[in-house]
């Protein structure tokens, strides 16, 4: 009896958009008069920083400081149109529907300033500071929340934009199969080392080493979370999690969250990442989908490592200590027949 190290690899690469495409978001921007600007979404934040992220988006594509930015997730009755967030398109598709709302309101953004600079709205950019200027003559400037004082007292015009993304719908071609399936695509690979101990079948994680290639990315902090977080939900469906231990027998299923078992503090493994950033040519800012990838790459390195470690493949998830125990067995069986 002991304890048997292994390691396994694993690579993945993962479609940003729903299958096909055809799923549209769209955004609304304001100005309010104080020089805030309101984001108007049906895109929901399920955790995963969509509002940060699409405020860091849309700051820069209006050309004002983040803290100027307000996201509005509203609700199908009120927000304009989204397909949901899914298929890791959230910040692909809203992003994009955000910097053509953007451009929208930054039209007229300048044409206020340049009546009130007297100058052409061509001649005039933003600093990123919530001024705009004459370019060549920064001294010349109006800070965005006298702009939109005057946008909305002075000149009756409402500071506002309108962006839809959508990426057409692709047909199959019947007769060859042809079709572009998604928007983008990202990248990972993972290396997992485990320890198995052959008496009681347990698993230990002892590290998730992954390299990913996401595009661009807007917040790296978010990225990091989203690896980690991932990382762990990958090894929870590898080793722990399951409504139904001997499906179709409805036999010792949890009863309720106090029995189902995912990993705690204590099983954390060492979990290490690398992103490349090698931008989209569609994202917005080169960005590309990375959420639900980060769960998927940890499981079949797992399972590899398992393999390497003892020698036995595990095809049903989760590997728990029972199946890991049974297919010594087999593989115990099968080594005595053969030396027979």
């Amino acid at each position: 009896m002991a304890k048997h190290r292994g390691v396994g690899m694993a690579a993945v690469n993962y479609p940003t958009g729903m299958n096909l495409g055809g799923d549209p978001s769209q955004a609304l921007i304001h100005a309010t008069t104080t020089g805030t600007f309101v984001i108007t979404l049906s895109s929901t934040d399920l955790g995963q920083g969509l509002k940060t992220v699409i405020a860091q988006i849309g700051a820069e594509a209006l050309g004002v400081p983040f803290e100027n930015v307000l996201i509005d997730t509203a609700d199908t009755d009120t927000g304009p149109h989204c397909m949901g967030t899914f298929a890791s398109r959230a910040t692909h598709r809203v992003g994009n529907a955000v910097i053509r709302a953007a451009e929208e309101a930054r039209k007229v953004m300048f044409e206020v300033a340049s009546e009130e600079l007297e100058v052409a709205p061509e001649d005039l950019e933003t600093d990123g500071q919530g001024n705009i200027r004459v370019k060549g003559s920064p001294e010349h400037s109006i800070n965005i929340v006298d702009l939109a004082l005057a946008a909305h007292f002075k000149y009756g015009k409402t500071i506002s934009g309108r962006g839809m993304y959508i990426k057409p719908k692709s047909e199959v071609d019947p007769d060859t199969g042809a079709m572009d399936p998604d928007s983008t695509e990202a990248h990972a690979c993972t290396v997992a080392e485990v320890e198995v101990d052959d008496e009681t079948g347990e698993v230990k994680v002892l590290s998730i080493k992954s390299a990913y290639e996401i595009g661009r990315q807007v917040n790296p902090k978010l990225v990091e979370g989203q690896i980690q977080g991932g990382s762990l939900m990958g090894m929870a469906h590898a080793l722990y999690e399951t409504t139904a231990p001997y499906y179709p027998a409805i036999d010792h299923a949890p009863g309720g969250f106090n029995e189902y078992i995912v990993p705690g503090p204590q099983d954390q493994p060492e979990i290490e990442s690398v992103v490349l950033e090698y931008p989209s040519v569609n994202g917005p800012f080169g960005v590309k989908g990375v959420g639900e990838m980060t769960a998927n790459s940890p499981i079949p390195a797992i399972i590899n490592a398992i393999h390497d470690a003892v020698g036995v493949w595990i095809t049903e998830l989760p590997a728990t200590p029972e199946k890991i125990l049974r297919a010594l067995e087999e593989k115990r069986k099968e080594e005595e027949r053969g030396a027979e």
